[in-house]
């Protein structure tokens, strides 16, 4: 009889939980949690990029110091913060991440820019090889974060809604981190260099200047 009663009792609290949106709360925070694997993955696949691109740059524009200590502060900022996926749950952490990773493409984008300057640098087949990494990094680090500003509109709405706001409350499952305006206006546009554009000519000499007339 016991056995029965529990059963019953099981059955009435699956019910009572997929009613609720309790289901649907976690197949969204998995969305979610994917959704940062990837987003994560692709961050590190451009810090990876880094110490080649700065050391190759080095070899052809070493006087171009502050551009290239930027890149190193920057990776290195990066990489002194732990990148798990509990930051969606904490927005400080979250929101300093994300700078720290803004900072960083924008110093990238600060090194491609001198980088028009040296057209023996453009040429050579390793930075070629590095940009066209570097870009489409940042190409998949678009598509990933539209991916999990996605999923996270789908699941905070879901915590916000009635009913389903009250499971969440009872699992304290709260609202999760997302990308602001700012932030995708930082990476509206990825870093370039074009390959097609000459250097900047150099300025013409000065003309001698006219022999004076010689004494009669």
């Amino acid at each position: 009889m016991l056995r029965k009663l529990g059963v019953l009792l099981a059955v009435v609290a699956t019910v009572s939980l997929s009613g609720c949106g309790y289901n649907t709360l976690q197949t969204q925070d998995e969305a979610i949690k994917a959704a940062w694997s990837e987003v994560l993955n692709q961050y590190q696949r451009r810090t990876d990029l880094v110490p080649n691109l700065v050391n190759t740059v080095k070899g052809y524009a070493a006087q171009e110091q502050t551009v290239l200590t930027e890149v190193t502060n920057a990776r290195a900022s990066v990489g002194s913060i732990k990148a798990t996926p509990e930051l969606v749950n904490d927005p400080a952490a979250f929101q300093k991440f994300i700078q720290a990773q803004n900072q960083l493409q924008g110093a990238l984008s600060r090194l491609l820019a001198v980088s028009e300057n040296y057209p023996q640098l453009k040429s050579d087949a390793l930075f070629r090889d590095l940009l066209s990494q570097l870009e489409g990094t940042e190409n998949r680090i678009t598509v990933a974060r539209n991916r999990y500003i996605q999923a996270v509109q789908a699941y905070n709405t879901t915590v916000r809604q009635f009913p389903t706001n009250l499971t969440a409350m009872v699992f304290k499952m709260g609202t999760k981190a997302n990308f602001t305006v700012a932030d995708e206006a930082a990476v509206s546009t990825p870093p370039k260099v074009d390959f097609a554009k000459p250097a900047p000519a150099l300025p013409a000499p000065a003309a001698p200047a006219p022999a004076a007339p010689a004494g009669k």
